[in-house]
């Protein structure tokens, strides 16, 4: 409990620094290792049918091989620490623990598009959101810009701060670390391109999988936010019934969906993802024309997301210690 409460402190205090080296950049950096050692091992870029078992084998190491690494390094210095003082555990726990949470930092990335459209323009905007999204922006309209922004602040309310929560509140904090391992991954090889429609196969299904829950439990929150800041709760239910499944993934559209009809605006449709047009559908109903204070609005939920989620695995870690008589009642 303290170490879950020090860590989304100092992530709401200070976020992510950019001097200080951030672990999960350390795992983008294995992650690009291992593929380059895996192509030259088994030849991920090739095209015939029979280099689809190949890459998708390859794959499957590289799972293996980042979620390794990524949970024992950390287990490993917890332990170490441990043996040397249990002061030393708690401070690093909470610091690791601080390190996987993105709280802040999303809403700090997301405010700067925010500034950015405000006071230097269009062109600025869509710099501002390159950073933060994986689409193409270059030719996106402000409306494009503010839409991918609040998308990005609801999808990554689940990724970023209520998946690395549950998983560190049920396994501790290599808990956290393995999440991150799977979640980076995806992001980096998760993609359905030449290259890696089979061999980032592996790492997308298991972050699939391991957004399963989290998802859900994002947007239920989500929903209890909107209530609590006087946003359009009923129609955040009603979106998210008939719209969280409308997306390839089967996580993303349920943060989506709920951030979508508590603003009273259409989220998603048709985007550009490296000079190709994806088709999809659209998300919620446009009651609306999204604006740029809705970045700020979307921010508020996360923010109140966050609290209510933190809340609730206090309550559940109080409770399960009180029922192993840790505690008096």
């Amino acid at each position: 409990m303290m170490i879950l409460t020090a860590g989304l402190l100092l992530d709401a205090l200070f976020g992510d620094p950019v001097w200080l080296y951030h672990p999960v950049r350390m795992i983008g950096k294995l992650i690009t290792g291992l593929e380059w050692l895996l192509d030259r091992l088994f030849r991920i870029s090739g095209e015939r049918e029979a280099d689809q078992k190949r890459k998708l084998f390859a794959g499957g190491l590289l799972v293996l091989g980042t979620v390794v690494f990524s949970v024992a390094v950390p287990a490993g210095i917890l332990y170490l620490a441990d043996h040397i003082h249990h002061g030393l555990y708690l401070l690093l726990s909470c610091f690791f623990c601080y390190q996987l949470l993105a709280m802040r930092s999303l809403k700090a990335e997301s405010m700067k598009v925010y500034t950015a459209l405000l006071q230097e323009g269009l062109a600025a905007g869509r710099k501002a959101v390159s950073m933060i999204v994986g689409r193409d922006t270059e030719a996106l309209t402000e409306e494009g810009v503010i839409k991918a922004t609040v998308e990005t602040i609801a999808e990554n309310t689940s990724d970023g701060v209520i998946a690395p929560l549950l998983y560190m509140t049920l396994l501790g904090v290599p808990g956290g670390f393995f999440y991150k391992a799977v979640n980076t991954m995806d992001s980096m090889v998760g993609y359905k391109n030449d290259r890696y429609l089979y061999f980032g196969r592996a790492a997308a299904r298991l972050d699939d999988l391991l957004n399963y829950i989290p998802a859900r439990l994002a947007a239920l929150f989500m929903i209890a936010a909107a209530f609590l800041l006087r946003m359009d709760a009923k129609g955040a239910v009603h979106v998210w019934k008939r719209d969280r499944r409308k997306h390839k993934s089967p996580n993303s559209a349920q943060t989506e969906s709920v951030c979508a009809g508590a603003l009273q605006v259409q989220l998603a449709g048709n985007a550009y993802y490296f000079g190709r047009l994806y088709e999809k559908p659209f998300i919620g109903d446009p009651i609306r024309r999204i604006e740029r204070e809705d970045i700020r609005r979307a921010g508020k939920l996360l923010v109140m997301t966050t609290v209510l989620f933190y809340l609730c695995c206090m309550a559940c870690l109080f409770l399960y210690m009180a029922l192993h008589g840790k505690v008096i009642l």
